[in-house]
């Protein structure tokens, strides 16, 4: 008996079992394009590897496969396409979805597209003055699908950007010409009323005080509804790094006197967070920093970073470098845009030809101009103890920097196209009867690529730097400017290019009052993974304020190889000097986390 009831089981399991004999897919005379179109489209042809598929879930499949592929006709603008599923010889849409065979012999999927329909008349209005549809939608175009969806798109989001939050697509009237394999197309779009910023909510905080966060986003309640302001407010949100996530959710109905209310859905993150790097060079030796941050520290989205940093650990540059800040950054003080930041560092540079040790301390505002383009300035503090082979000297300073930053790069830590420029001026006057001064550098980037998804990419760089007003002798040291190691020229070793005077009847070697620098590479992406780099650096260190006037230059060049994590690539290069009487004779190996420049 208990053998009779395992055979009939067995057979009611064969039975059941799903597995299609056969699934054959036919697309008549559609071109290459259309055919893996409807492939991906099909839900049958998905399932045809699992073996396991049960009969009942082919029928699913089936049946669903009529709209999936009817939908993948009209995408590429066929509105006449026959389609037949039949399974064991029956049609899909015939068999009740629980009525399924209790096996499958075959699927045979077959579609004719018919000819590919153009665009006949084409009108969607109203639209505000300087409206810009798709090109492709114009009479005597291919009708595809998708094509619609984009100009209701862009008629929807023309009126939005001029305050009509509920724009949208109103009564539409698509209609099919078989004779003359046209299709004519007429949507009214409805503006609804022009709207103004109603009150700004909050909800998903605890930690962070609803009056900073109403401050940081800065939405302008009572001006007109703009989907810009709209993502502002959202990314100033963000860039606090106090939430793991920001969401500024409209209204669905308008409001009183035409005004749109606004939720931001908040959601804290965690308040603390520490971190390390570790970057390594044969010439420099070993840098170790870690930070610790506070993200809300006073309640206010306010960020507390500490961090220290030790440098040359084994190097031939000097002995070991330390350094040792902290710095508090406030959003918003003065508006949504301008940020406010202190910071305190202690610090000892242990160069080949000079030993600082230095304390500042800077207060400066941060102004968002625009999204790419930020400014600040601000006022500092630095006292300093310096010894050079002409002696040892004491100075403070009091420092005014300056800077602007224009970031237009597609991706900071892996760029492959935009570009990037850093300008930083830095007045300083002694306090002590030194010289005064100031001090002006430039940094420039740009990023080109091509090929098969962008495979190649040409990077180039340009340093431009100068001391204006004090003397060679006077300047600061770490004011002044050398050539050489992983920032300025690869494969010369670390600050190698510096100028040569005398001090006191002395002769000493000191930076120069001028810099030019650039490098350029060539990237490769062999794999998604893996990529490597060829690059040649130059370096320019001047005796005057004016970068190539009087002074020496060098060269150095190399390979590279990048690996692509999620927090951007790890890069090893070596490179070798290319210009002088060492040329090719030694090699120096550079290992960091991201692209060089």
């Amino acid at each position: 008996m208990g053998r009779l009831r395992y055979v009939v089981l067995a057979a009611i399991l064969c039975a059941t079992q799903g597995a299609a004999q056969d699934i054959s897919f036919d697309a008549g005379d559609a071109d290459d394009d259309l055919k893996d179109l409807l492939r991906e489209a099909s839900l049958t042809l998905s399932l045809d590897e699992d073996s396991d598929t049960a009969a009942q879930d082919y029928v699913a499949a089936a049946r669903a496969d009529y709209r999936r592929l009817l939908t993948a006709l009209y995408a590429d603008g066929h509105y006449s396409g026959v389609i037949s599923i039949k399974v064991n010889g029956q049609e899909a849409a015939n068999i009740a979805p629980l009525d399924a065979p209790q096996s499958i012999r075959s699927i045979a999927i077959s579609v004719s597209p018919g000819p590919r329909f153009t665009f006949g008349e084409t009108n969607i209005a109203p639209l505000p003055r300087g409206t810009a549809l798709p090109e492709s939608f114009q009479t005597g175009e291919p009708a595809q699908a998708d094509v619609i969806r984009r100009s209701v798109s862009s008629a929807v989001t023309s009126w939005r950007e001029i305050g009509y939050a509920k724009a949208s697509a109103g009564t539409r009237q698509i209609v099919a010409q078989h004779s003359a394999e046209q299709l004519n197309v007429t949507i009214a779009i409805k503006p609804g009323p022009r709207l103004t910023f109603g009150e700004l909510t909050v909800s998903g905080n605890s930690d962070v005080r609803t009056a900073r966060i109403l401050a940081i986003a800065g939405l302008p309640t009572g001006e007109v509804y703009s989907p810009d302001a709209l993502n502002a407010a959202e990314r100033r949100l963000r860039e606090t790094g106090a939430f793991d996530s920001v969401s500024l959710v409209e209204a669905d109905a308008v409001g009183p006197n035409d005004t749109l209310s606004v939720t931001a859905q908040v959601a804290e993150a965690k308040p603390r967070r520490f971190g390390f790097g570790v970057e390594v060079s044969s010439i420099e030796g070993l840098r170790l920093s870690s930070f610790w941050l506070h993200r809300n520290y006073f309640g206010g989205a306010e960020r507390l970073r500490v961090e220290g940093e030790i440098a040359g650990i084994g190097g031939q540059t000097g002995g070991v470098d330390y350094a040792l800040g902290a710095s508090l950054k406030i959003p918003a003080v003065y508006g949504p845009v301008t940020d406010f930041l202190l910071s305190a560092s202690i610090s000892r540079d242990d160069e080949p030809d000079f030993l600082l040790d230095q304390i500042a301390v800077e207060a400066s505002l941060t102004r968002l101009i625009r999204e790419d383009l930020e400014v600040s300035g601000g006022l500092g503090l630095l006292t300093a103890r310096e010894e050079t082979d002409a002696g040892t000297r004491e100075y403070t300073l009091l420092t005014a920097p300056l800077s602007a930053t224009l970031e237009r790069r597609d991706e900071p830590t892996n760029a492959k196209s935009g570009y990037y420029a850093k300008v930083n001026l830095t007045p300083f006057a002694s306090i002590d009867g030194a010289d005064n001064g100031a001090r002006i550098f430039t940094d420039t980037r740009g990023y080109y690529s091509f090929g098969s998804n962008d495979r190649f990419t040409i990077a180039a760089r340009s340093q431009i730097g100068s001391v204006l007003g004090a003397s060679l002798e006077d300047a600061p040291a770490d004011f002044l400017f050398f050539s050489g190691g992983g920032g300025t020229v690869r494969g010369q070793s670390y600050n190698a290019l510096g100028v040569d005077t005398t001090i006191d009847g002395e002769d000493v070697t000191r930076g120069g009052l001028s810099f030019a620098g650039a490098q350029l590479e060539a990237r490769v992406d062999v794999t998604d993974s893996i990529g490597v780099v060829g690059f040649y650096d130059f370096g320019f260190v001047g005796n005057t304020s004016d970068p190539f006037d009087d002074g020496d230059w060098h060269a150095g060049a190399g390979i590279g190889v990048r690996y692509n994590t999620g927090i951007g690539p790890i890069r090893l290069d070596i490179g070798t000097p290319a210009s002088g009487s060492n040329a090719g004779e030694r090699v120096e190996v550079y290992i960091g986390i991201g692209q060089s420049f």
